[in-house]
Parts: structure tokens; sequence; C-alpha cells
């Protein structure tokens, strides 16, 4: 087994280590001590996209938003989808998980950025939330581990009956918000049920036929 390279390092506003990995091919990030994200298991990051932008695939200019970076397979996915009119705006709090990204030597989601559809904010997608009322045709967020937050605790409010509401307000009619989750939450899934969203829970393998479970809850109005 190949020595595990220690590439970057970078501190989220709430004073969060996130570490950057490189283990032969595979790329990691690491929290507290844990891995948060890793090129080795991305395809329900990937199929968080494809659920949340199925419906809108041919509707003319849509206009979506890509809550986390991450290693970028969200973002990915969702051009894969996406009419070439498409507009995506990716909100990531961590300005060092973007240069990782963008950096030539790291074949991670460097290409996805340079799309001329894509528009990367630097910013608490939070803060995107509240100033886009009526905005976009779908959301999708992956900050975190779901609604225990991992990385910054700040990202729990999102998760809470206020988040939600300011979240659905940035829909547009008929627009669908997906949410990433490292494992079943049923208080999180009654919260967006009693926003009086219709949800369907999707439990997708981190490998596609192996490797844990992780929920995706896909609502709409």
């Amino acid at each position: 087994m190949k020595k595990l390279e220690r590439l970057g390092e970078a501190r989220a506003p709430d004073g969060t280590i996130m570490t950057l990995y490189r283990r032969d091919r595979d790329y990691s990030i690491w929290v507290h001590g844990l891995e948060l994200m890793s090129t080795r298991r991305s395809h329900s990051e990937a199929t968080l996209a494809e659920l949340a932008c199925a419906a809108i695939r041919e509707v003319q200019g849509a206009r979506v938003l890509v809550g986390g970076l991450g290693f970028g397979f969200t973002l990915a996915a969702a051009l894969r989808v996406l009419a070439s009119d498409a507009r995506v705006v990716v909100a990531e709090l961590v300005p060092e998980v973007i240069a990782w990204n963008e950096n030539p030597d790291f074949p991670l989601a460097g290409a996805s950025l340079r799309d001329a559809r894509v528009e990367v904010r630097v910013d608490d997608v939070a803060n995107v939330l509240h100033a886009s009322a009526g905005s976009f045709d779908a959301i999708m967020l992956d900050v975190d581990n779901g609604a225990n937050a991992l990385t910054t605790s700040s990202n729990a409010r999102l998760y809470a009956k206020p988040g939600i509401q300011m979240t659905v307000a940035a829909l547009k009619p008929g627009g669908r918000l997906a949410y990433w989750s490292d494992r079943d939450d049923p208080k999180f899934e009654a919260l967006l049920r009693g926003a009086g969203l219709n949800v369907e829970v999707t439990r997708v393998r981190a490998h596609g036929t192996r490797g844990a479970l992780h929920t995706l809850y896909v609502a709409r109005v």
C-alpha cells in the first residue's frame, strides 16, 4: 500500500481544520480524524444531481444551486444532465477547497469549474439562499454529513425548520430540492414533510453496488 500524502490544510470559519490527502490516485478530505469525502466513493453524490435535475434537463435557461463543492461529483453530474444554456451556481464556504479542485496537479473538478455554465461563489450557501428568493429550478445541498454537522457547526441551521423554509423560498414554482445525508434521518425527513413538501427517500451505495449506504432526500412543493 502506498504512503498517505498530506497535500494541504484549510481552516473553516468556525476553526474546523480540513486536511487534503492523497494515496496513490485517490484523494480524500479529513476532519476531526474522520474521512469526510473521498474520490473512491462518489456514486451517491452524482446520483443526488441526477435525481434533482432529471425533471429540468430540457428546461431552457434552467438555474440550479449546488451547496458545497467537495470534489465536484455533484457538479459534474448536474452538468451532464443540464442543457447547454443552464446556469449552475456553486457555493463553497472554504476557498482552499476551490483551490484544490482548480490545481492542475490534482485530477479533481477543474474541468467542471471551467465550464462556461458554472459560477463559483466563495460564500456560505445560506447567504446565497437568503438572497435568492424564487431563483432556482433545483437546489442540491451537500454541505456536510447531513443534519449531523461534522465540518462546520453552522451548517446544522440549514437542516432546521427555518433553514428548510429559506431553502424552499429560493426555489422557483415546481422546483426541486435535494439533500445528501450519510445516513437515514427520520427527524429531518419529518421536518421536510412538515414544511408541506412531497419527499422521496432514496438509499444509494457509495460505490454504486457496494460500500456504505447514503440517503438522498428529494423534495418538491
